[in-house]
């Protein structure tokens, strides 16, 4: 593919977590030791000392330790409940679309039963009901992403059915096991793989949500938790919350970058746009 065909924000969305990706696997090598220690004195401003370049929080903890580390534990929330969303909600969606009658019938229920509770309110329920923990922010995100995720993979499904390579597979004896491993995954995988940026950036954004109100677990460093520690003293201290939000603004927008480029390029009807 010639280099100038390619979408510069997918360039860029791919550069910045790549990067983000480089300093999360290096957090330990980079900040060795405990990120909530206290290694300095409280409230250093950034570029005060060279040993912390980004200063130290209300407690004496070295911003840049907890940034970098919050990145592994953020992004591993991120990665972790939308593999799990993607794999529920896919399969809900391809066996609801493939099968059709009753089995769509109840699946369908299924997932409009967890899409008429509010996302925000069920994800607070969960992680009450399961404890603060990373794995209960988890099963919680996950919980609220696989319906959208279901209802495209149907949608998807539902229109390759009547394909006339799906229908002479079913002709020449085909299991249905077999028709949707080796034709109907590889088919609709391209709008899945697209939805997953998504998914990733909305897990993030609930996640910092959930670690701001104090339902993280507050043994590990997040983003989130960062910024809910520092917006007590905003007012005066206001890089305590503006340079974790602003690294969880750039995954963020890197992600939806990634996401709009794979779409347009999907579909050049919209590039022509």
């Amino acid at each position: 593919m010639n280099i100038r065909s390619i979408d510069p924000r997918l360039l860029v969305g791919e550069g910045i977590l790549l990067a983000l990706a480089a300093v999360a696997l290096g957090a330990g090598m980079l900040f060795p030791g405990d990120p909530q220690s206290m290694v300095a004195q409280p409230l250093l401003a950034p570029g005060a000392q060279a040993a912390h370049p980004l200063g130290t929080d209300m407690l004496g903890r070295d911003v840049a330790a907890g940034l970098a580390h919050g990145a592994r534990a953020t992004l591993l929330i991120g990665v972790v409940s939308t593999v799990f969303a993607v794999v529920v909600g896919g399969l809900i969606g391809v066996l609801s679309g493939y099968f059709g009658g009753w089995v769509d019938n109840v699946l369908g229920k299924i997932t409009e039963l967890f899409q008429t509770v509010p996302p925000i309110i069920l994800v607070i329920a969960l992680t009450v009901v399961l404890g603060p923990s990373i794995r209960s922010m988890m099963i919680a995100i996950a919980a609220v992403s696989w319906p959208p995720i279901a209802r495209l993979a149907r949608g998807e499904v539902l229109a390759l059915r009547e394909r006339e390579f799906i229908e002479a597979c079913t002709a020449v004896g085909m299991t249905h096991g077999r028709i949707i491993l080796r034709h109907v995954l590889p088919n609709i995988a391209p709008p899945i793989l697209i939805t997953i940026s998504i998914v990733v950036a909305t897990s993030i954004l609930i996640e910092s949500g959930l670690s701001f109100l104090g339902l993280g677990d507050s043994n590990v460093t997040t983003w989130g938790g960062m910024i809910g520690a520092g917006r007590e003293m905003i007012r005066t201290e206001w890089q305590l919350t503006a340079i974790p939000g602003t690294a969880i603004m750039l995954t963020v927008l890197a992600l939806n970058f990634v996401a709009e480029a794979l779409s347009e390029g999907r579909d050049p009807r919209l590039a022509l746009g």
